[in-house]
């Protein structure tokens, strides 16, 4: 992909901030795992809530994770964070929620990574939020249950990287947690690896495209 496909972080933030002045906006920010999703969320919503605070707040999709009991009675642990380990209807509820936001707050589950399980009810999103920006690897998957939330977004966004920059931060988020050896094989080759290659084959289109291997902060004003 060009450079010149590439959304600029001040257009994105105004592009946002126009949308958010028009009603409440649901974004989609995809992505592989290892592009750095989450910590680009925080930085979009604190980029907008610089302009106009209150703006924007984060639903992290992770939060949909189903549960290590359930994981382990399907046999679906060693695949984790696989597109068939999320609960897609329990998200498409809460975005359905979030869009009508006629409701004076919604609580929303985060996933603690240090557990590695789902916090339900850790953030509050309330009404006065006009953009609610929801991060994670399958939003734009083309492929059912997936395409059932693709209604619900107001403009979509991808974050883009060379595959063995993606891979490298993988290595490291695992090492850094202490997996080595075969434990590190099976966790890369049998489950991060194939992920990646799902969410770069078989995405839709999205509407701004994100140089994810910049430190992307953009300036308040």
């Amino acid at each position: 992909m060009g450079s010149e496909r590439f959304t600029s972080p001040p257009v994105l933030v105004a592009s946002l901030l126009e949308l958010a002045r028009q009603r409440r906006a649901i974004v989609a920010i995809a992505g592989p795992p290892g592009a750095g999703k989450s910590i680009f969320a925080e930085r979009l919503r604190d980029a907008v809530n610089a302009r106009a605070p209150g703006t924007a707040e984060v639903l992290p999709g992770d939060g949909y994770h189903f549960d290590d009991l359930l994981l382990d009675a399907r046999g679906w642990r060693p695949r984790k964070g696989a597109p068939h380990t999320f609960d897609v209807g329990g998200l498409r509820a809460i975005l359905e929620r979030l869009r009508a936001n006629d409701e004076d707050e919604i609580a929303v589950p985060v996933f603690d990574r240090s557990i590695e399980i789902a916090r339900a009810g850790a953030r509050i999103i309330p009404r006065s939020v006009s953009l609610v920006l929801v991060e994670g690897n399958y939003l734009l998957l083309d492929r059912a249950p997936w395409t059932s939330l693709a209604a619900l977004f107001d403009t979509t966004i991808m974050l883009v990287a060379p595959f063995e920059t993606i891979r490298q931060r993988l290595l490291d988020r695992w090492t850094e947690i202490g997996l080595t050896g075969a434990e590190l094989t099976a966790k890369m080759e049998g489950n991060d690896l194939p992920n990646v290659a799902t969410v770069l084959k078989a995405s839709r289109a999205a509407d701004h495209y994100i140089d994810a291997t910049l430190p992307w902060i953009p300036a308040a004003n």
